[in-house]
């Protein structure tokens, strides 16, 4: 999707060192302000607890996958920090361990606003609005005819180091290899047609259902539908072959297709 803007200047070559235009006693005047939406996909962890616990067990994924949340936008649900029983502080101490850890905190849920206020927290947003990734969307009167939506996204080229390619709406198709450094997130499944060196996240919506499947494996991170496992998890039996990674049990398993 993309915007057209149409920008016409006036006849002549203007001149570099003219006046810009000045409001009455005041500062030189904008010409305009450009304002635009963007999306991105954020992360979002659900401390509990006992708090101790559970950050020994963050701290054990984050030692396993240093990569994976590293400089992604993370929000933070603390509901179950909050909630009967939980001690005014836990919130609190929630927060500070998120970024403690280096999370990059982008906002807040499931806490009144007045329990942040008066300390450092008091700025963070908490009223986001989002959902997650395979949540059902809710009931709705259907829309005009128009084409279906594609289903899935074909990329007839590389994916190169540092990129990302996210399509929450179906299956990714790479012609290809996925550089090391580089990202594919799909709602489905993925498939790329050469080496997958990056990192291959899929299932977003359709979960446990979804498969990767690649001509060679040498990726630093698989996951589907939140189960992740790196490459120290596979063993060396798998590496440079062609290989399918699919969800049995709450547990990624890794199969060999040569």
């Amino acid at each position: 999707m993309y915007a057209e803007r149409k920008h016409t200047e006036p006849h002549g070559t203007p001149d570099p060192d003219a006046p810009r235009p000045r409001l009455a006693d005041g500062p030189p005047a904008l010409s305009n302000i450009a304002v635009r939406g963007r999306s991105f996909l954020a992360l979002v962890v659900a401390p509990e607890p006992p708090l101790e616990i559970w950050f020994a067990a963050l701290d054990r994924r984050l030692r396993q996958a240093p990569g994976f949340l590293a400089g992604r936008p993370v929000i933070a649900d603390l509901a179950n920090t909050a909630g009967p029983g939980a001690t005014p502080a836990a919130a609190l101490d929630a927060l500070d361990g998120l970024v403690a850890r280096g999370l990059k905190l982008i906002g807040a849920e499931g806490i009144d606003p007045e329990r942040l206020a008066g300390t450092r927290w008091a700025g963070l947003p908490t009223t986001l609005h989002g959902r997650d990734a395979g949540a059902p969307a809710p009931a709705e009167a259907p829309p005009p005819a128009s084409p279906p939506a594609p289903r899935y996204l074909l990329i007839d080229r590389p994916v190169r180091s540092g990129q990302s390619v996210i399509f929450e709406a179906g299956d990714v198709t790479v012609v290809g290899s996925v550089a090391s450094g580089a990202e594919v997130v799909a709602g489905g499944s993925i498939h790329v047609y050469g080496a997958l060196r990056g990192r291959a996240i899929a299932g977003l919506h359709a979960g446990g259902k979804a498969r990767i499947f690649c001509r060679r494996l040498e990726a630093e991170l698989v996951a589907i539908g939140g189960v992740y496992r790196t490459a120290e998890h596979w063993g060396a039996g798998l590496h440079g072959r062609p290989a399918q990674v699919h969800c049995e049990k709450r547990a990624l398993r890794l199969t060999a297709l040569d």
